[in-house]
């Protein structure tokens, strides 16, 4: 049988990317904010560069993991409850074909089909797959928005690691004169650029995403700079 050829008027639309892509901003932004935050507050306190590589390895690390161990269990639990949802459809479908067609015809004319029109898109999505009209259209559940456990774990122990491996990178090449502002400079830098490449994927405008992830990352290492230079301790 011959493969479907493409349609040359196929569109690429920013939904289509946005479960790995959260995923990625998410855990990129994490990594570089907590980790860039550690070692400012560890060397606020005085700590020297061995000290600081090892707080910061430790924390990619342990970020990494709990980033990958959170998506998982979280995006888990939105699979299970599509799951239940699929299966109490797939039960009512069984058990009152013509509530659940009449339901569905409902739906169409509250997107603003005439009567008649919803009734017949109604049988023939019923007709196709009677489940998938229901999932898509009742349920809200659909290829794009399908819960992906594994996708999203790796995507964001990936996306952390790489992150956190950022501010690192400075932590060993910097001079340990004004290391902390090294860091701080280099990560609010990486944080910027990651706002703008995150906007620029989802096909936002670039500005305030920036911003706004600078102004955190920036909150949060002046508050771990305080903690550290103010009781001289790793926190």
């Amino acid at each position: 049988m011959p493969k479907a050829r493409r349609s040359p008027h196929t569109e690429l639309h920013a939904v289509d990317r946005i479960g790995w892509l959260r995923a990625a901003v998410l855990g990129a932004n994490d990594g570089i904010v907590s980790t860039a935050s550690l070692i400012v507050g560890v060397a606020a306190s005085g700590a020297g560069r061995e000290a600081l590589l090892i707080a910061g390895g430790a924390g990619l690390v342990a970020g990494a993991m709990s980033m990958a161990a959170g998506e998982y269990v979280s995006v888990s639990s939105q699979r299970d409850a599509e799951q239940a949802d699929l299966k109490r459809e797939t039960r009512e479908l069984a058990e009152m074909p013509e509530h659940e067609r009449q339901e569905l015809t409902n739906i169409y004319i509250e997107r603003g089909l005439d009567p008649d029109l919803a009734r017949q898109v109604a049988d023939q999505l019923t007709a196709k797959d009677a489940l998938a009209a229901h999932a898509r259209d009742e349920l809200g559940i659909s290829e794009l928005t399908e819960a992906r456990p594994i996708q999203a774990a790796f995507a964001s122990a990936v996306s952390f690691s790489v992150g956190a491996g950022l501010p690192l990178l400075v932590t060993w090449l910097a001079p340990m004169a004004g290391l902390a502002i090294w860091v701080g400079t280099g990560s609010l830098i990486y944080l910027a650029l990651l706002g703008f490449l995150g906007a620029y994927a989802g096909g936002a405008n670039a500005l305030r995403p920036t911003v706004r992830v600078v102004f955190w990352g920036a909150v949060a290492m002046a508050v771990t700079a305080g903690i550290g230079s103010l009781f001289g301790a790793v926190v």
